[in-house]
């Protein structure tokens, strides 16, 4: 549920700036009980963090992504029965 913690993180950054937040523990206290209201708004809507299932890294679909279009270019499949090149 890493938007989940995004959320709860971005509404610790309105608060602490909206209330001109200081110190370090008045912070971390706003940010814990923003996880723990994010939370308490899933479970209430039936949703369990802990049994949905694992998403797949953003970062290593983009670099699996990646390295399959290096590959596809580097060996470009030809076409079978291609009339332009008399296969």
């Amino acid at each position: 549920m890493l938007k989940a913690k995004d959320f709860a993180t971005e509404i610790t950054i309105h608060n602490a700036r909206t209330q001109q937040m200081q110190s370090e523990k008045h912070i971390s206290s706003e940010h814990v009980t923003n996880n723990q209201a994010v939370r308490q708004t899933l479970l209430s809507r039936g949703i369990q963090p802990e049994n949905l299932p694992a998403a797949e890294d953003v970062k290593k679909v983009e670099r699996r992504l990646a390295s399959d279009e290096k590959k596809s270019l580097q060996n470009p499949d030809r076409l079978e029965n291609d009339p332009i090149n008399n296969n």
